[in-house]
């Protein structure tokens, strides 16, 4: 089944630590530390895959994660798997009765953020005497969010637990005696990549009256390719992008304090290449499923060297090369610093960068509308003549899909498929907002 997941997700080999893990599988507690954008995700799961049984028809193994969005990367990563077993994820802001639905016929694999979670166990929507696998993804970020209470009222409720898994991007002194991990064997690759190898670090000096027009200059120059903009709070965020629309320059925004709705849209635009620049607090330093970012933008530094790794783990991932512009004012040097980075000299007359090649169309239809991939693409390549090279990256959600389509494309398409039916109905198909 290893062999055909692999196959499936079209990966040749694995990395060190995901062999290790392979490993280690027979350990009865796991830690595996691990840096941001190392692969922990395959880490554990081609791992679980071994030790579920086809002949249980309910849940076996719980992933407890600190994110909406990270849970929905590993239900997207194990379907990919293709392994026959059912996953589901349940998190905040996601309807509760659609979830109950789903578990009416139990997944083997149940993702889910602590509080949600800890409301299924509070009702007995799930059987959980069966479930012998806990993993605890990110757990260093979840205590960070401060779920040790819901955590723990989880694993008070798991009686059948012979098998316990712990991830982390960071060193810990100490695991929680909650977690029920004993003498567990040690997976430590954090030194392996304290910083990325092929990463060039810059800095722009500026004074704190001229940042904004500085990080504008600086958007102007680099923005051609992925870009990530980090904030210390959603205030600045929020400061920077109406800068950004006063200016005419297209973007969008991702932060805690956003609508669940918004903040996947905004990852999916930015995955998809609608938008090439994404604002954001550390809330999209680690755990989110984003493209190859050739750009970190440190707009307000981070706090400590931890932070300031986990932002940089975004770009020069693997073997991708990347750069990381810090905002320094004149003789200002962070601690975590050794040395000050070269100089990013930035244009005086700065110039708009041309749009994004691609546009998101938006489909009022999804999975639980029975619509998939296969029908989106069917759709705008039969019905809206499109050229397979203009279809970019297509995403289906429980009840919408988007569909990356080239921008000087997407005004016909959409007139041409606007009265179409997607399985027999009319649904709405439009410009996504």
């Amino acid at each position: 089944m290893l062999k055909q997941a692999l196959h499936n997700l079209k990966i040749n080999a694995l990395n060190e630590m995901q062999q290790a893990a392979i490993q280690a599988a027979e350990a009865r507690d796991v830690v595996l530390l691990s840096p941001t954008g190392s692969g922990k995700t395959l880490g554990f799961l081609l791992p679980l895959l071994q030790l579920l049984d086809a002949h249980i028809p309910t849940v076996q193994a719980l992933i407890v994660v600190p994110s909406r969005e990270l849970a929905l990367q590993i239900e997207q990563v194990f379907k990919a798997m293709g392994t026959g077993f059912k996953v589901n994820c349940c998190y905040g802001g996601h309807p509760v009765n659609i979830e109950i639905n789903n578990l009416s016929q139990p997944p083997a694999v149940l993702i889910g953020t602590p509080g949600r979670l800890a409301h299924h166990l509070r009702r007995k929507t799930f059987d959980t005497g069966t479930v012998s696998t806990l993993i605890l993804d990110e757990f260093d970020k979840a205590l960070e969010f401060g779920f040790q209470e819901d955590m723990a009222y989880i694993i008070k409720q798991l009686p059948a637990i012979n098998k316990r898994m712990l991830t982390s991007a960071t060193q810990m002194d100490d695991i929680p005696a909650f977690t029920g991990i004993s003498d567990p064997k040690t997976l430590n690759y954090l030194s392996h990549v304290a910083s990325a190898p092929n990463l060039t670090q810059k800095a722009v000096i500026a004074e704190a009256a001229d940042k904004l027009d500085a990080l504008f200059a600086l958007i102007c120059k680099i923005s051609d390719k992925p870009t990530l903009v980090f904030c210390n709070h959603r205030e600045a965020v929020e400061r920077i992008s109406d800068l950004l629309w006063d200016r005419d320059l297209p973007h969008d925004i991702f932060h805690g304090g956003m609508e669940q709705d918004d903040r996947e849209r905004a990852l999916l635009k930015f995955r998809n290449g609608s938008h090439r620049i994404l604002i954001t607090t550390d809330l999209a330093s680690r755990g989110l499923d984003i493209p190859e970012i050739e750009h970190v933008v440190h707009y307000q530094l981070p706090h400590n060297e931890e932070a300031f790794l986990h932002r940089n783990g975004r770009t020069a991932r693997m073997h991708a090369t990347g750069t990381s512009y810090l905002f320094l004012t004149p003789g200002e040097k962070p601690a975590y610093l050794k040395e000050l980075p070269e100089k990013e000299d930035l244009p005086e007359n700065p110039s708009i960068p041309q749009p994004a090649d691609w546009i998101t169309l938006y489909i009022a239809a999804g999975k639980k509308e029975k619509v998939n991939k296969v029908d989106i693409v069917g759709l705008l390549l039969q019905k809206g003549a499109l050229a397979k090279d203009d279809l970019g990256l297509i995403e289906v959600l429980d009840h919408s899909a988007y569909a990356a389509v080239k921008r000087d494309e997407i005004e016909r398409v959409v007139q041409l498929v606007k009265n179409e039916k997607i399985k027999g109905k009319k649904v709405k198909i439009e410009i996504s907002r």
